[in-house]
């Protein structure tokens, strides 16, 4: 009796499916295999694949990383090697191996980089005979070695130049490179002729006899010394000059496959600390003295206004003749950056002469001297004024050619133009041209 009950509950349950492989033989008569992306869990290589792949991984080579080009890395090169007789400087015109500086700004770092050159860097320059050969105490502390090389420099320059030129080739030459036939033009700015410009104009000699050199900004308060380095640091000869811009012979013989080798500055050297140009007393005046002195030239006439990156050839005749009537002069400098009016005063100290007073208020203040003029008469021995040796240079440049008082006259009047800041009598420089900073 107790088991009926039980069998009467199994009689009506439903009945059980079979089991899910039961229900489609397919699988067993046609063998089908579920591709590995199908599957749940991927199947297992075997293990002499698995050590295949590995070997191969191990037999290819491992690729280096990426290093970005760097001028600084000779790949086992040896350094550079130059025959230029003289010492490597970054500017020839702003910088001059007479003032001494009284320190360095940074270590002795070379601007041609590490390994490039074989000239040691002494912080000022690359010297072309090693400066322990000098004798500091003798009169002449120029070795003979130095003496043969700049004699052997103006041998080959005039070899070089041969021939001087014809007035027909003289003014077909300028003709040729006039700014309606040629665009082709290297502008001399703020930092003078550097290192990196020899370069430049050797590289502009290759298609054409010459080069156009467009001078603007602070080299040009001494256009002598310019002419001079240009002439000197590149072997050409200038057979033009007009204002600022000049024109740059090569020479008859001159072969652009045998150029000298000119290695070029990465960068900019730290400029070297020197001597304060203002002193808190004036040398001869007392300290009360100087001050009245600051005073009262910053309520001077202003001479002129100074343009940036102007043409100021005719600012050191101007202060002399400003000298024969006043003790002060001033000169007013703003907008322009505050290393160049120090530069132009430095200019002025050496080429008037004078004696710097102040930079107060972008004004450069100069003082010609006593009363004794001993100041003046020592000048004019050691500098002639620069109109009279910038036509003795022009001069023996031509050879054969003079220039005219018409020419001077329109090289003076080619750096004034008016302008609403300053009144009509005072002369202001312009004819701005983009030069490098400093």
């Amino acid at each position: 009796m107790l088991l009926l009950p039980s069998l009467l509950r199994r009689a009506r349950a439903p009945p059980r499916l079979p089991p899910r492989r039961h229900l489609s033989r397919l699988l067993d008569r046609y063998g089908f295999v579920a591709p590995a992306s199908l599957t749940p869990s991927p199947r297992e290589p075997p293990r002499a694949a698995a050590a295949d792949s590995a070997a191969a991984k191990k037999r290819r080579a491992k690729k280096p990383p990426y290093r970005p080009p760097s001028s600084l890395d000779r790949g086992g090169r040896p350094p550079a090697r130059s025959d230029i007789p003289f010492d490597f400087r970054f500017s020839y015109t702003e910088s001059t191996p007479a003032s001494k500086p009284i320190g360095l700004r940074e270590p002795k770092y070379s601007p041609f980089g590490p390994g490039r050159l074989d000239r040691p860097w002494t912080g000022l320059c690359a010297p072309a005979v090693d400066a322990t050969l000098r004798d500091v105490a003798a009169e002449d502390p120029l070795p003979d070695a130095e003496r043969g090389l700049e004699e052997a420099r103006r041998r080959e320059r005039e070899r070089v130049l041969g021939e001087p030129l014809t007035p027909a080739e003289r003014a077909f030459l300028v003709e040729k490179c006039q700014k309606n036939r040629t665009k082709r033009q290297i502008n001399l700015g703020r930092d003078g002729l550097t290192h990196n410009m020899l370069n430049d104009i050797h590289n502009n000699w290759k298609s054409c006899e010459v080069v156009r050199v467009k001078c603007l900004g602070v080299p040009t308060v001494d256009m002598q010394n310019v002419c001079h380095q240009l002439e000197d640091k590149t072997g050409g000869l200038i057979i033009h000059r007009h204002g600022g811009q000049l024109i740059l012979y090569r020479g008859r013989h001159y072969n652009p496959k045998k150029r000298p080798v000119i290695p070029l500055m990465l960068w900019k050297p730290a400029e070297p600390i020197y001597p304060r140009l203002i002193k808190t007393t004036i040398e001869g005046l007392s300290v009360e003295e100087t001050k009245q002195m600051r005073k009262k030239g910053l309520h001077v006439p202003v001479l002129m206004k100074l343009a940036k990156n102007g043409y100021y050839a005719s600012l050191v005749p101007m202060v002399r003749d400003a000298f024969l009537t006043d003790e002060l002069v001033r000169i007013d400098c703003k907008g322009l950056p505050k290393s160049d009016y120090r530069k132009i005063g430095v200019k002025l100290r050496d080429l008037v002469p004078c004696i710097l007073v102040s930079f107060d208020k972008e004004q450069i203040i100069v003082w010609r001297g006593k009363e004794d003029g001993s100041l003046q008469d020592q000048t004019q021995k050691s500098f002639p004024s620069v109109s009279d040796s910038d036509g003795a240079s022009v001069k023996n440049e031509t050879r054969d050619q003079e220039q005219t008082p018409s020419d001077w006259s329109s090289d003076e009047s080619s750096g004034f133009s008016s302008s609403d800041e300053v009144p009509d009598d005072k002369p202001v420089i312009s004819d701005p041209d983009p030069s490098r900073a400093i």
